[in-house]
């Protein structure tokens, strides 16, 4: 069997998955039950030493549903908590003593000042937590305080509060860091040089999922106004894979541990953010939507797929597929695929059809008694009919062998690496001739 056993920045857990500094953390009631249920780890949500921050007490999240109305992604405009930091303090002391094999992590967010910083910090250690993650990253109602994305998208904030925050405590430390940024790598550069022991990304996107156009007001709706809230969820998957990837590519910030977050619903996805550089991951959206029981099948299916391809631990996995993230122009010009339609798996739904007519290249036909086939000559190969079919695996693309002459183009498709920096359509590279 694959060892799940997770050491991050030295922090020790039976399995990569924790819970992240969310609803399902806010309280000693919940963290148990996590533990109970299996999760390796849970980030505490977040603490400050704000006395008035007051939680809204109407409708807190907004959704966005599939066509089947499962749930893609949620829209919040909580903030932290909003119970005494001394209740807090005294519950995650009682959680670590208890499950002394799990990790605590513990959110927080205070003004950006060394002393506010310097006073939290003693008052953290003595629980016991195993580190503390830094929440620069929450797009509403504390950002406008000062805090939260407020210092997250200044990367002189960044280093600064790291380095108050690593003079000032034992504990190793986890920045948090916002999405709303036009590039991830300068706040995760920051946070490197402020000395920090990791990264953890993404924090929630600034976001309004819908507007009622009845009230003509955003949702949630608070008494006829609203706001832009934190979009979470499977939706925002795909942003933070990237800025995983960037942060892992990137040669000032390479070997710097990272913490994954962002729609982590299945054993895949966890597997996703693995390869492309996260030391583990963290997970909100979907226990809130499927309950504390979804670790059963995080674990079984990630400990199943390692034994199948023969990894024994998950710092095997971690980073594997990060070599193979590159830049556009240095992808292979010289590969060439065609689509393939399986007649045993296909429907005769004709989407495929509609779309490539339609919207792309026009490479596929249909014939009178709706056969549908693929014209070589016209297909570029752009996988779209792949993504609006709906039969899995009823279209697949197929990579043309070296030697074999391209209908469409007419050329031999060579195995020679070409890219767009040396591409003759490439006016730089010409020119350079």
């Amino acid at each position: 069997m694959a060892d799940l056993s997770s050491n991050f920045v030295g922090i020790k857990s039976p399995n990569p998955f924790w819970l992240a500094s969310a609803p399902p953390t806010d309280k000693e009631y919940n963290v148990r039950r996590a533990f109970d249920a299996g999760w390796g780890g849970v980030v505490w949500k977040t603490l400050g030493e704000d006395p008035h921050v007051v939680n809204v007490n109407g409708p807190r999240y907004g959704a966005i549903w599939g066509a089947d109305r499962r749930l893609l992604g949620l829209n919040n405009i909580e903030l932290i908590t909003d119970r005494p930091l001394e209740v807090n303090l005294r519950e995650i002391k009682a959680v670590k003593r208890d499950y002394p094999d799990r990790a605590m992590i513990v959110s927080l967010m205070v003004p950006c000042e060394e002393q506010a910083w310097k006073r939290i910090l003693p008052l953290v250690e003595e629980t016991g937590a195993d580190g503390i993650e830094l929440n620069f990253g929450c797009p509403h109602g504390m950002s406008e305080r000062g805090m939260g994305a407020a210092v997250g998208q200044v990367p002189e904030y960044i280093e600064m509060v790291a380095r108050w925050c690593k003079a000032n405590t034992r504990m190793p430390v986890i920045v948090k860091l916002t999405p709303n940024i036009t590039d991830v790598r300068y706040p995760a550069r920051a946070a490197k040089a402020g000395g920090a022991d990791a990264v953890s990304l993404i924090n929630t996107i600034s976001s309004i999922t819908s507007v009622n156009l009845d009230s003509m007001s955003p949702e949630p709706s608070i008494d006829g106004k609203g706001s832009h809230g934190g979009y979470c969820g499977p939706a925002v998957k795909p942003i933070a894979l990237n800025m995983v990837a960037e942060i892992a590519r990137d040669p000032e910030t390479a070997g710097l541990p990272i913490s994954g977050i962002g729609g982590v619903t299945t054993w895949r996805d966890a597997a996703e953010f693995l390869a492309l550089g996260a030391g583990n991951v963290q997970v909100c959206t979907a226990v809130m939507t499927y309950g504390f029981k979804i670790v059963e099948e995080m674990k079984s299916g990630l400990s199943q797929w390692m034994d199948e391809k023969g990894y024994s631990s998950v710092a095997e996995v971690t980073g594997r597929a990060v070599p193979n993230v590159t830049d556009w122009q240095y992808l292979n010009l010289n590969y060439v695929a065609k689509a393939e339609i399986n007649q045993d798996d296909c429907i005769q739904c004709g989407r495929c059809y509609a779309a490539c007519e339609d919207t792309s290249h026009q490479a596929i036909a249909m014939s009178e008694d709706r056969v549908f086939s693929v014209i070589d000559e016209e297909c570029v190969a752009c996988n779209l009919c792949v993504n609006v079919c709906p039969v899995e695996g009823c279209i697949t693309m197929v990579p043309m062998a070296t030697g074999q002459t391209d209908p469409r183009t007419g050329k031999v498709v060579s195995d020679t690496y070409a890219n767009w920096t040396t591409h003759p359509n490439n006016p730089a590279a010409t020119a350079a001739e």
